[in-house]
């Protein structure tokens, strides 16, 4: 499935609007663009508060603005930061990612020069919390 998939496109979307995070705190702007089962990619980038416990994630925006749209199977993650290295995300997407795809959803990150880190939800969080647990 994993070649399937339109890594470029989804890595041009996270790239556009990381270009609108609103970081005025961290200098640190992240994009992320899920593709769905449907098709579609759905964008988000990162979102600062003066209050940092409000920011939200490139990733969580994404994808909420995909339950917003009515889309429920995200099929890749894509995720770009200005950094030397691909930023995986952090422990909080992962855990919202699990909400909604299982451990074989493959995630990437990606620099701006070009540098990919190739991941799956599994390996990223191998213990989540699911609704199996309730």
């Amino acid at each position: 499935m994993a070649d399937e998939i339109p890594w470029e496109r989804l890595f041009d979307e996270a790239i556009g609007v990381a270009r609108r995070a609103h970081v005025p705190y961290s200098r640190f702007p992240v994009g992320a663009a899920v593709l769905y089962a449907d098709g579609s990619v759905v964008s988000g980038c990162n979102v600062e508060n003066a209050t940092y416990g409000l920011t939200v994630c490139a990733e969580r925006n994404a994808l909420a603005a995909g339950v917003a749209q009515g889309r429920s199977q995200p099929v890749a993650v894509a995720v770009v930061a200005n950094t030397e290295t691909p930023v995986p995300p952090c422990g909080m997407c992962r855990q919202v990612m699990a909400e909604f795809a299982g451990p074989n959803l493959p995630v990437r990150s990606r620099t701006p020069k070009g540098d990919v880190a190739r991941y799956t939800l599994g390996e990223l969080l191998p213990h989540a919390f699911t609704k199996d647990f309730l």
